[in-house]
């Protein structure tokens, strides 16, 4: 991934945490999703008085772009911190991990976590999920 791809992906995640509705944990974030096609969806993340019906920013992300057609994804990226202040990095919860595994292939697919555009570290998702189960553990 190119440095000015990245950078785009940094803003567009950044840019999703006056989105977010966190009105219980105030815990904002925000992702960018690249796709196979090189368009990017964005996401954040959504919460709800009963807990579980929530959902993170990078589900979000990933269900906008299936609904709409896509199944193959390059890269995410991830931003978010208390009150939507970006001081370190918030990794993907394991349960969006597990969405990415479905879709993503764990050697190639990217996961950057991003605190602004000069501070970020960029993973493979085998990195972030070792062992990971997806669909070709079910060939």
């Amino acid at each position: 991934m190119n440095e000015q791809l990245v950078a785009h992906m940094i803003e567009a995640a950044i840019a999703q945490l006056k989105f977010s509705y966190a009105p219980y944990s105030e815990f904002k974030v925000g992702a960018s999703l690249l796709a196979g096609s090189g368009k990017i969806y964005t996401g954040c993340n959504i919460e709800n008085a009963a807990y579980t019906p929530s959902n993170c920013a990078e589900r979000t992300a990933f269900f906008k772009a299936v609904s709409e057609g896509e199944r193959k994804f390059h890269a995410i990226c991830i931003a978010g911190g208390k009150d939507g202040i970006l001081t370190e990095y918030t990794a993907p919860c394991g349960v969006c991990r597990q969405v990415m595994m479905e879709f993503c292939s764990p050697d190639t697919f990217k996961v950057i976590l991003a605190i602004s555009k000069e501070q970020y570290k960029i993973y493979t998702l085998n990195e972030m999920l070792p062992f990971g189960f997806g669909p070709a553990n079910l060939v």
